[in-house]
């Protein structure tokens, strides 16, 4: 019997209705109070079959092989044309389009990255043609330009923040499917 008591027969032995033996294959593997995972194991691949698949291999293997089984019987259920054959081609597809969706996500976030660093440079160069006008309109004006109206000159290249946000905003809509 499973374990080597004699309270009750393993699930194989109770489906398959005969007396457990101490040294039964099936007793440490499926355990009298799951009788549904020997029942689709066996509704799958036989009685006969798993006896065998278990004798042939090592001790320390075999709890990794019933629980493949028992997923391989499951899928086969499921699906009784692809079986897990299908859901890991599911699944690989799956992560080919999440691959994909990563790939494209990146690229956009390099090309905003490129308009940025375009826009601040874009800026910069700005920036100092507003400063040498500002330098030559106070020399030309013997000095004499009072801190507030350098302040209105430097605002009126605010306008370019307008080209600078614009393109910004037509890569914001990439995101919205």
């Amino acid at each position: 019997m499973a374990g080597g008591s004699s309270s009750s027969p393993c699930a194989a032995c109770k489906l398959l209705r005969r007396r457990c033996a101490r040294d039964c294959i099936f007793g440490p593997y499926f355990p009298p109070d799951d009788p549904h995972k020997f029942a689709i194991v066996h509704k799958v691949f036989g009685a006969s079959n798993i006896s065998k698949m278990l004798q042939e291999l090592p001790i320390q293997h075999r709890s990794d092989a019933v629980s493949s089984l028992v997923y391989e019987a499951n899928a086969r259920v499921k699906d009784p044309v692809y079986g897990c054959v299908g859901a890991i081609s599911y699944l690989q597809n799956q992560v080919s389009q999440l691959q994909m969706q990563l790939a494209v996500a990146q690229a956009e976030i390099l090309c905003i990255h490129m308009q940025q660093q375009e826009s601040s440079s874009f800026l910069a160069s700005q920036q100092a043609d507003t400063d040498d006008d500002n330098k030559s309109f106070v020399l030309q004006n013997g000095g004499f330009v009072s801190y507030p109206q350098l302040v209105n000159l430097s605002s009126s290249s605010s306008s370019s923040n307008v080209v600078v946000q614009e393109p910004l905003k037509r890569e914001s809509s990439l995101w919205t499917y």
